[in-house]
Parts: C-alpha cells; sequence; structure tokens
C-alpha cells in the first residue's frame, strides 16, 4: 500500500483547497488531492462572481445586513462581518494571480447585482468567473514546488487516533485514506494538519446544478470521524435552471434577473406571458432565492407546468451577447435564442448551506482537522446563502485556515505510525447494479420527499428509506472492495440522513426550510446541531 506524507494536506481543490495551499505553501509541504480532475468541483461552474463592497456608496454594513436578511437571522453576525471586511483584499489577492475580472467604466471593475443585494457589489469574469478563478488558482498551484497535486484519489475515510494503536483516542486526524483510482490501490495520505475542502451534497437530489461529485464526502467523512455536523436542512434550489430533456444541470445565472429579467408563465396557461414575482414578493425577482423558487414551485405546481418562463428580450441584443456571451452561446446551440425569446427554467439544488461545523479559523471539533468553503458550516450564510457570497467564503476561510495552521504550527505533532488499509476479508464485487439503483432511489424519493417544500410525513417516509438502505449499503461496503461508485453512494447515504434528520429537528420555517406542518418561522433562530 502506498504512504504519502505532506505537512499539510488539503482535501479538495477548488477555491478554498486551493486558495489554502498557495497560503500554506509558503513554509510547508502540501498535496493537494482531488477525486477527479482538478477543475470538476464546484468551483468551475459558478458563474455570477464573487460579492465584495468596492462601489461608491456602498458599506461593509450594507453588505453585513443584506446577507443577515437573506439568512433569516440566523446567520453568526462576527462571521459575516468577518468576511465582508476582509472581502476587498481576497479580490485584490485574486487579481494579482491573474483572474481578470470585468473592467469597469470609470470605475476600475464591471459590477453586477444580483437577488438580495441592495447595491452592485458582484466582481465577476463575464459569466464565468468560478472557470477563471479556478484556472488561475491551478496555474498558482502548479508553479509552486511546495504543492503536490494529486488528481484522481478517491477520500474513503479520515485516518484519526482511533485507526491507531493505544494512541489517545482524541479523536486526532492524520490525513486520509483514499483510492487511487488509476491502481486500483488505496493510499494513505498523513499529515500533521488536514483541510477538508470537499464542497457540498447536492447530488442528494435528483435535480441539482451541483457536479458529479457533489456528494457530501467531506461532511460525511467528517461526521464518521466525529465532528459535528449543523444546519444540513438548509439546501439551497436555485430558482432558474434550464428546462431541456438532453441537457442537464445548466444553470441560467442570478445576474440575469439582476440585470433586468422577468420570471413568466409559459402562454397557455391562465396569465401566460404575465410575471408573476410581484404578487409573491415586492422586490419581485430581485428577492433571495428561497423566496423565488417557492414562487416557482407553487405556480408549476398550481398550473401542471413543467417550467416557466425567464424572459431578458426586452434589453438591447448587444447588452444581453456582451453581458452573458456564454449562456448565450450555449442556449443558440439549443435553439434558443435569448435576445428573441424567454428561456424555459425550473428549480433546482444549487448550494449546501450547512456541514461541518467550524470557527472562524476553519478548526472542526478534532484536532488537526480544518474545514473551508461548503462542505462547512461557519455561521456565514444562516438559512439562506446570499447570492455570491459562496466563492467570498472560500478565499475568506482558505487563507484563515492556513494561518491558523502557520501560526500554530509547533502545537501539531507529526503523524504516528498509521494502520493499514485491511482488504484481507473483502472480494471483488459482481454486483455494480445495486450501487446504480440505490444512487438513484436516494435522489429521487430526496427530491419528493425532502424538496423545496416539505412536510413531517414526507420525511418520516424518506428517513425510513435511509434507514433500510443504509443497512444494505454497509452490508456491501464491508463484503467487497471499494470502488468510487461506493464510496460515493455511501457518503450520499450518510448526508441525506443528515439533511432529513436536521429538517425533522427544525419546527419551524425558515429560510430555505419551508415546512406545512410549522410554516411560520420560530421566536427564536437556532442551529440545528447534530452530534455524532
Amino acid at each position: 500500500m502506498e504512504l504519502m506524507q505532506f505537512d499539510v494536506l488539503v482535501i479538495g481543490s477548488g477555491a478554498a483547497g486551493l486558495t489554502c495551499a498557495l497560503n500554506l505553501a509558503q513554509h510547508f509541504k502540501v498535496g493537494v488531492i482531488s477525486k477527479a480532475d482538478l477543475s470538476a468541483g464546484s468551483t468551475s461552474w459558478a458563474q455570477g462572481g464573487i460579492a465584495a463592497v468596492l462601489e461608491p456608496g456602498d458599506t461593509f454594513e450594507s453588505h453585513i445586513e443584506d446577507t443577515m436578511v437573506a439568512g433569516a437571522g440566523l446567520n453568526h453576525r462576527d462571521i459575516v462581518e468577518f468576511v465582508v471586511e476582509n472581502a476587498p483584499a481576497a479580490i485584490e489577492r485574486l487579481a494579482e494571480i491573474g483572474v481578470p475580472f470585468n473592467a469597469g467604466g470609470t470605475e476600475r471593475w464591471h459590477l453586477t447585482r444580483e437577488g438580495g443585494h441592495s447595491h452592485r457589489r458582484i466582481v465577476h469574469v463575464d459569466d464565468a468567473t468560478g472557470w477563471a478563478v479556478q484556472q488561475a488558482l491551478e496555474k498558482a498551484a502548479a508553479a509552486s514546488p511546495n504543492i503536490t497535486l494529486l488528481p484522481d484519489r478517491v477520500g474513503i475515510d479520515l485516518v484519526t487516533s482511533r485507526h491507531g494503536e493505544r494512541y489517545s483516542g482524541d479523536g486526532h486526524v492524520w490525513g486520509v485514506y483514499a483510492l487511487d483510482r488509476a491502481t486500483g490501490r488505496v493510499e494513505t495520505l498523513t499529515a500533521r494538519a488536514t483541510v477538508l475542502a470537499t464542497g457540498g451534497a447536492g447530488r442528494t437530489y435528483l435535480f441539482s446544478t451541483a457536479p458529479r461529485g457533489a456528494t457530501g464526502d467531506g461532511i460525511a467523512m467528517a461526521w464518521r470521524a466525529g465532528c459535528r455536523v449543523a444546519n444540513m436542512e438548509f439546501m439551497q434550489f436555485h430558482p432558474t435552471c434550464l428546462y431541456n430533456l438532453e441537457v442537464k444541470n445548466f444553470l441560467i445565472t442570478e445576474a440575469v434577473r439582476g440585470e433586468g429579467g422577468h420570471l413568466k408563465l409559459p402562454p397557455g396557461v391562465p396569465g401566460g406571458g404575465e410575471r408573476f414575482m410581484p404578487r409573491f414578493d415586492s422586490r419581485a425577482e430581485l428577492a433571495p432565492r428561497d423566496i423565488v423558487a417557492r414562487a416557482i414551485d407553487h405556480e408549476i405546481k398550481r398550473l401542471g407546468l413543467d417550467y416557466v418562463h425567464l424572459d431578458i428580450s426586452h434589453r438591447e441584443p448587444e447588452f444581453v451577447k456582451h453581458h452573458f456571451p456564454n449562456i448565450y452561446e450555449k442556449l443558440l446551440g439549443l435553439g434558443i435564442d435569448m435576445t428573441k425569446e424567454p428561456i424555459p427554467v425550473v428549480p433546482a439544488q444549487h448550494y449546501t448551506c450547512g456541514g461541518v461545523v467550524i470557527d472562524r479559523d476553519g478548526k472542526t471539533d478534532l484536532p488537526g482537522l480544518y474545514a473551508a468553503g461548503e462542505v462547512s458550516h461557519s455561521g456565514l450564510h444562516g438559512a439562506n446563502r446570499l447570492a455570491s457570497n459562496s466563492l467570498l467564503e472560500c478565499f475568506v476561510f482558505g487563507e484563515a485556515a492556513a494561518k491558523h495552521i502557520t501560526a500554530n504550527w509547533d502545537g501539531l505533532a507529526s503523524p504516528p505510525a498509521i494502520r493499514a488499509w485491511d482488504e484481507s476479508r473483502v472480494t471483488d464485487s459482481d454486483e455494480e447494479v445495486v450501487i446504480k439503483q440505490n444512487w438513484t432511489e436516494i435522489r429521487r424519493f430526496m427530491w419528493n420527499y425532502v424538496g423545496i417544500v416539505r412536510t413531517t410525513k414526507r420525511l418520516e417516509r424518506a428517513q425510513h428509506r435511509i434507514k433500510l438502505l443504509t443497512g444494505e449499503v454497509e452490508d456491501f461496503y464491508g463484503h467487497f472492495r471499494v470502488t468510487p461508485d461506493l464510496i460515493e453512494l455511501r457518503n450520499l447515504l450518510t448526508a441525506a440522513d443528515l439533511i432529513v434528520r436536521s429538517a425533522l429537528r427544525r419546527h419551524e420555517s425558515r429560510g430555505l426550510h419551508y415546512t406545512l406542518d410549522y410554516p411560520q418561522p420560530s421566536p427564536v433562530a437556532e442551529d440545528t446541531v447534530l452530534i455524532p
């Protein structure tokens, strides 16, 4: 079995992971693993941009207030202040490593506005900001002699002191067991500090804008190792995913509505062609995502629709092409000219607002383990993430974790002898169909029972299915050699369980969690914290 040793191990190669690695590489040898290609994570998919106070007249207090309003009062204000106040500096560092943000007219950068924001504060690279950021970070990481990039490694479980022989049992994390896709062998990667930057759990749902690999791996690994997990019931559904039977998961950025796009009922139904968002919220299309997603869900169910329309064809064609070149070209290839006709859209799961509990330094409950980005619950997002705060969180907490590791390096012990991965009692599986069947079943019942609008009865049905499947998957896992699909299925099921358990414990409707059994918010806003 392979054994690789680093000073610090980063699990995940997106914005949070590479930001952390680049900050650590000034002093330490850093290993960065990715379970597929380095660019396969959610960062590359981010269209809209990064929120920061850069416009004259805008203030930190305004950005903080917008974040708190979107989060339905569940945000941790000290964390919101910390992130917002560090945003402009984060943008500067990205510009320094070569992210080509769109230039403004009289101002340095062009800023757009998105739902829930009271000012224009979204810095962007056309409508493909995430891709530009990912490429710049990868280039910088590849150029660093202290960073080793290891794609195609699928994390199985964290290496903790309980895997050793007669160690303290304090749950100290020493790295990760990971499956090398190329060789099929399990490797042990050890380090004095380990950083989870594995993204969210969007693929627990049938319809999601998240990439294929968003199966809640880091959340599940941390939970099994002994970390608290919080607010997993708050799964954000993006209001506008392209409805197309041939193309899955193509997101139509929030900025289309920010630049004047209208949501309308399609022709052929009562009120066809009319805007409907003003009936639901005074902010209309600029309301926070949870409100817009529920409104669309309501209209689709009320009228028996497959989709609604997002229409920006009333804006000048050159304006639309200039602001949304990638979306325009993609849609044109599908026979839709967004400068002349509306875009059919439906809601889809988009972001995991809960996750592994961390503090301001990115520390988890376990010694030696940190987390940053969508895998974590920092307190920034509350009950609903404000648009374009997600990449921002990655940069701020990726750097914060690196700073804390650096400042406390002498207190981090070297890994002890680690017990090897044991495959002596397992065989190769000859029933991959079991994995595919269970994967599909999880995603379908999560969509139907734990979606945009919930009830206690639906949640209990989902919980019952999870219990049955958990027995099947654990039996399968115990008897057969691990494969990437089996690892992901196991993590997907753990993530689904955490989402449902959290949702059942919240006896109110707040932010992204809306239940018909408890339609009003409670007087006191409290996190849902699950303890292993």
